[in-house]
């Protein structure tokens, strides 16, 4: 053997025995150093979505998990996106009675389109909601309206927010339920209402009657027919807008068919 390959020989020995001894050092660690994992966790963490949008009030779905590990008073209903499936198999694991919730989507509540209203100024600054909100409340002829630049469709984990001629629109089908929007807006004109109960204003204008007109075909004038249809009283005006309370309301649809501007829509 030519004593050249000696010296290569003895590096390459080294560098076995040096590899050989690292993985008999990681593995003996692992198993010194392994942290147990919690059995319940870990099945509570397979039942929920993963989407970790916060809708719990918890970090993400690894947090709601490990605070149901550790306190079995914690509700199990809190997933919005995962609604009644969810809240039922992370009941059966706590071994407690199921507690279910109506599954929510978002409600954007302006129908300010650009056939329906007009901007009062042209708007060139950063494109986003936030940026333009910064501007005397935005660029559009109503201060209470959908600012249009899509805020809300950008953090929506699963693209049910599409912007529709000026105005933020839902596709209830697709919503998860997480409320994301709802934090995002900086008009605060979005809400989470029941998914198959949907009766809903679509206006926040604040103005009377005649102001809001002009600034909108569709804004509420605050005209109270709604208020004086509802046979439950879960309509009603306050501040020249019509405002709904929906643990009285039956979605009987009648307040929507006596509204003059459209502004009242039933989704039954």
């Amino acid at each position: 053997m030519p004593e050249y390959f000696i010296p290569i020989l003895i590096a390459v020995g080294v560098i076995t025995a040096i590899g050989l001894a690292c993985a008999v050092i990681l593995v003996v660690a692992s198993k010194f150093f392994a942290v147990k994992v919690d059995e319940k966790y870990a099945a509570l963490r397979d039942c929920l979505p993963g989407v970790n949008c916060g809708a719990c009030g918890y970090a993400g779905c690894d947090s709601y998990a490990a605070a149901l590990a550790e306190n079995s008073s914690i509700a199990t209903n809190l997933c919005i996106p995962g609604g009644a499936i969810v809240a039922a198999q992370l009941a059966e694991i706590m071994g407690v009675d199921v507690t279910t919730t109506s599954k929510k989507t978002a409600s954007v509540h302006c129908n300010g389109t650009c056939d329906n209203t007009d901007i009062k100024a042209n708007y060139q600054g950063i494109h986003t909601c936030r940026a333009a909100m910064l501007t005397y409340g935005g660029n559009g002829l109503c201060n209470y309206g959908c600012l249009g630049y899509g805020d809300c469709a950008e953090v929506c984990p699963v693209d049910a927010i599409s912007l529709v001629n000026g105005v933020a629109v839902v596709d209830i089908d697709t919503c998860i339920g997480c409320g994301i929007c709802t934090k995002t807006c900086p008009k605060g004109i979005i809400s989470m209402i029941d998914t198959d109960k949907r009766v809903s204003i679509k206006c926040s204008n604040k103005e009377k009657g005649a102001v809001s007109r002009k600034e909108c075909k569709v804004a509420c004038i605050g005209c109270k027919k709604c208020e004086a249809t509802c046979p439950t009283d879960a309509i009603s005006v306050v501040d020249n807008l019509a405002v709904i309370d929906y643990d009285k309301c039956i979605y009987c649809g009648k307040c929507a068919h006596v509204c003059p501007m459209n502004t009242i829509h039933s989704e039954k």
